[in-house]
């Protein structure tokens, strides 16, 4: 398509332009192709309301900023950087005659923070902003908190899927221009993928499938770099030499993006594998082929570890229905869906915002550099989350960038003029006060470009490699690590010393310790790991820059060895020397550990005396809780307390204290604390200080109450004492020789007579011979056939015929 030809955008256009005549505000939505990126700001050059100001134009991706630039000087029929121009991260294109920039969201972050008047922009324009980029929300919301200062400024948001009415309400009931679009038809074809096939294997198959059903080349939607190289290995094996294969994702140089989004030579067929970055923004000239696997890869932040890791998910149904319009950009085409049909109503109608689910320290630094420490004071579609919000607060507190008030520091507002993510820029700033500005400048670099130089692990590899690096690349990074350097306040020569010292300093949350080959536990309590075969796996310590996948298992994509003195010199006022105190269930006592902890590393552990014993207390009680309470040395008579008590508990209710082991043991058996105050070991424990805390537990009032309905013994009509078990499932139970209760008539009991004991009835070899709650009754029932059989297992005892009448006895025979 020539970029003269008529777009379906041209036909609002003039509405697009009044609307902004009459009002400073404005939101176009219009579909995918319709033509509003390029067609847009050209014609908004000859507005009157612009006079000299320049119109920048924000874009999510550089792909689509540099494509976009490029294609709106090809209609001008200039070079890019004359009238159209962009600015993206590593690559800039404008001149003085430049009156339409094209600039990455993250770049006109640090334009409006830089110049709050946004000083000769007549317009902002936000492009795809349905998106709902981090940056994208945060470049509006500064935008129109800067109208204050701008009344003519004017602010257009553009998209594709959007609720437009939702956009309008917040740039303050601004009007809605809608563009209907012109899409040629798509014939849309479900394929049901194989459960067990790798998505290789099945996007392979499709793609076989369609390569000989229909002509024209190819876009297929994979989740990441890893899907796309092995697809691009598979598919290499099947494809004929017409063919071309070519990936698509943001790790690439911009030259092999560039050669992606070319129309494929005549005579021959291209293969574009790409990752959502092809979704939006670009018309890839000759594809009328869409293969979507339905996939997508998001970070996702969890504030609670203050990590953010890739969530492979399915794509929005407004996601989906983006990419299968990329098959009739420019003439009817076909996408195929490898997924069944009905699936597609399950899949959630948009994309999460990116602020819902990001890491919000860099924002929570830029808007503090604009005067703002609560975030509903601007104007967000959707405000950031609490959580979120929070961690980043204690993270930038924690690198001195804000006060305790969350008011910026002079520190941070240094930090806000570096394009780092805050944790880099601190880095940075330290290093320039050591004459050491340009080696963390260039791993700040390296750690925000992935794939910059190699994709190994070890960082000192990648940094070596990139400082011997002489490609156009390479020679970038190290210019904008020059910049960087430079803005910090310091600059210098690339040494690649003390590169561990410099990460430690920007990430001190991820200093890590080896618990075992390739495992390592970090600073912030997280578990991580790493390939045995890796040369990092056999380190004591690493400096931990980026983890992939779950926190409780992260794996370990870029880190760097750091030895055990720097970790002691930078952190020397963070680490925290302690003895801590802990129960060893084997010696039954408290024993003491001096450690030297940087957060949940342990960085010394060793015994230590025990200088406090009254701390041991706790720790003791506790210990001798999960061991068991029936460890401690209680005495017959304090068991038969605690049995009585328990069954008054049992039996009348809470007013009762519940004395048994079970509830002695819970809440860590604080009740014994007390009692056993300068004690280390259970051996010295004694009963003394058992009895101490049963009265605590069990005053004197309860127990002169207690012996009135539970008497402990009970005295027998022999003039034996004879103890009561309170114990038994059954009840109390009074087991006694039978010959001393002879003449008793009426059956023990207690409370008060209400209880009646159960009596177990003893030889005189104690051995149980009949239990019962009637005693009246068994004498005058089976009590002679009993006496028959004691008188002759016992002939020396007395064994009377009518035990009522009979003298009760605790010898062989009652005295004359």
């Amino acid at each position: 398509m020539h970029p003269t030809d008529p777009l379906p955008i041209d036909a609002v256009l003039p509405a697009l332009k009044s609307a902004l005549e009459d009002k400073t505000r404005a939101v176009l939505v219009a579909p995918p192709g319709a033509g509003k990126t390029t067609r847009v700001p050209l014609a908004l050059l000859d507005a009157p309301w612009r006079g000299d100001g320049r119109i920048v134009m924000l874009e999510p991706r550089r792909l689509a900023a540099r494509a976009a630039a490029r294609r709106m000087a090809q209609t001008l029929g200039e070079q890019v950087g004359e009238t159209v121009g962009y600015r993206v991260r590593l690559d800039t294109k404008i001149s003085a005659r430049t009156r339409i920039e094209v600039v990455t969201e993250g770049v006109f972050t640090r334009m409006v923070l830089d110049d709050p008047e946004l000083t000769g922009i007549a317009a902002v324009l936000f492009d795809e902003f349905h998106e709902r980029s981090l940056d994208g929300d945060l470049g509006l919301a500064l935008t129109l908190d800067a109208t204050a200062l701008r009344e003519n400024l004017r602010i257009l948001v553009m998209s594709a899927t959007l609720d437009g009415a939702a956009v309008a309400t917040l740039l303050g009931d601004a009007p809605v221009i809608e563009s209907q679009g012109r899409a040629f038809p798509v014939d849309t074809r479900h394929i049901i993928p194989d459960a067990n096939a790798r998505i290789e294997q099945t996007v392979t198959a499709a793609t076989r499938r369609a390569l000989a059903e229909e002509t024209g080349s190819v876009l297929i939607f994979l989740p990441g770099q890893a899907e796309i190289r092995r697809t691009a290995e598979a598919l290499g094996a099947i494809v004929g030499p017409d063919t071309d294969i070519a990936p698509l994702y943001g790790q690439l140089t911009p030259a092999e993006q560039d050669r992606a989004i070319q129309p494929a030579p005549t005579g021959r067929r291209k293969i574009v594998l790409a990752t959502a970055i092809a979704q939006t923004s670009l018309t890839i000239e000759g594809v009328r082929i869409v293969i979507d696997s339905g996939l997508s890869r998001l970070p996702v932040y969890e504030p609670n570890t203050g990590l953010t890791r890739l969530e492979t998910r399915r794509v929005s149904r407004a996601s989906a229905d983006q990419r299968r319009g990329r098959a009739g950009r420019t003439e009817p085409g076909v996408c195929y869906r490898l997924w069944h049909e009905g699936q597609t109503q399950s899949l959630p109608p948009f994309d999460p915002p990116e602020i819902l689910q990001a890491d919000l320290t860099s924002l929570v630094l830029d808007l503090a550099s604009w005067g703002v420490i609560d975030p509903t004071t601007l104007a967000f579609l959707d405000p950031p989350p609490a959580p979120a919000w929070s961690e980043a607060v204690d993270l930038l507190q924690n690198l001195d960038a804000l006060d305790a008030a969350g008011r910026i520091t002079p520190h941070g507002t240094l930090l806000a003029k570096l394009p780092l993510h805050p944790r880099l820029g601190h880095m940075v700033a330290l290093a320039a006060t050591e004459g050491a500005a340009m080696d963390a400048a260039l791993l700040g670099v390296l750690s925000g470009e992935p794939g910059l130089d190699g994709n190994a692990i070890d960082l000192a590899d990648r940094f070596e490699r990139l400082r011997r690096d002489n490609s156009k690349r390479a020679n970038e990074a190290k210019a904008l690590a020059t910049r960087w350097a430079k803005a910090a306040g310091g600059a210098g020569q690339i040494t690649g010393a003390d590169l561990a010292r410099h990460l430690a300093r920007a990430y001190p949350d991820r200093v890590a310790q080896s618990t075992g080959p390739g495992r390592f536990r970090l600073a912030n309590g997280r578990q991580a790991r790493i390939d045995e075969t890796e040369r990092l796996a056999r380190e004591k310590f690493l400096v931990i820059t980026e983890m992939t996948g779950a926190a409780a298992s992260a794996y370990i994509r870029a880190a760097i060895a750091i030895d055990r003195d720097g970790i002691e010199e930078i952190f020397s006022h963070h680490i925290q020397t302690a003895t801590e105190l802990a129960f060893d269930p084997a010696a039954r006592a408290v024993r003491a550990r001096r450690q030297r902890r940087l957060g949940a590393l342990r960085l010394e552990d060793g015994p230590a005396a025990l200088d406090d014993p009254a701390a041991a207390a706790p720790m003791l009680a506790k210990g001798i809780a999960q061991l068991g309470i029936d460890k401690l040395p209680w005495t017959r008579d304090q068991r038969t307390l605690r049995e009585r008590a328990g069954f008054l508990h049992r039996t009348m209710g809470a007013d009762w204290p519940d004395l048994s082991d079970a509830a002695l043991a819970e809440n860590d058996a604080a009740w014994l604390v007390p009692h056993i105050s300068g004690l280390s070991r259970l051996d010295t424990i004694t009963p003394d200080h058992l009895a101490a805390a049963l009265f605590d537990l069990l005053p004197w009032d309860r127990r002169a109450q207690m012996e009135t309905l539970l008497p402990s013994h009970f005295a027998a009509p022999s003039g034996s004492n004879i103890p009561i078990d309170y114990a038994a499932e059954n009840g109390p139970v009074l087991a006694v020789r039978v010959q001393e209760l002879f003449g008793l008539d009426t059956h023990p009991a207690i409370a008060n007579g209400k209880v009646p004991l159960l009596l177990s009835l003893l030889s005189p070899a104690h051995r149980p011979i009949q239990t019962t709650r009637d005693l009246p009754g068994f004498w005058r029932g089976s009590w002679s056939d009993v006496a028959k059989d004691l008188k002759g297992r016992y002939p020396r005892h007395y064994w009377p015929d009518d035990p009522l009448s009979a003298q009760a006895t605790n010898r062989a025979k009652p005295r004359s």
